[in-house]
């Protein structure tokens, strides 16, 4: 997944700016106590980070 792509998944689902808020604040265990922005910097794939966001938001899966 391109990040463009989960950018656009994250705005789709949360609104432009509590996805950009989500991003650049919230602390996901699930991505070793970082966010969103630390994990991608950190090179985690944007497929991982989307996984770990939907599990945490508990995004219905026809939405994931």
């Amino acid at each position: 997944m391109r990040i463009t792509v989960f950018r656009r998944l994250m705005a789709d689902e949360f609104g432009p700016g509590r996805a950009e808020t989500l991003s650049r604040d919230h602390v996901f265990g699930e991505l070793g106590g970082r966010t969103v922005e630390q994990a991608l910097a950190a090179g985690t794939s944007a497929k991982d980070v989307w996984r770990a966001v939907c599990d945490a938001f508990e995004i219905p899966p026809e939405r994931r």
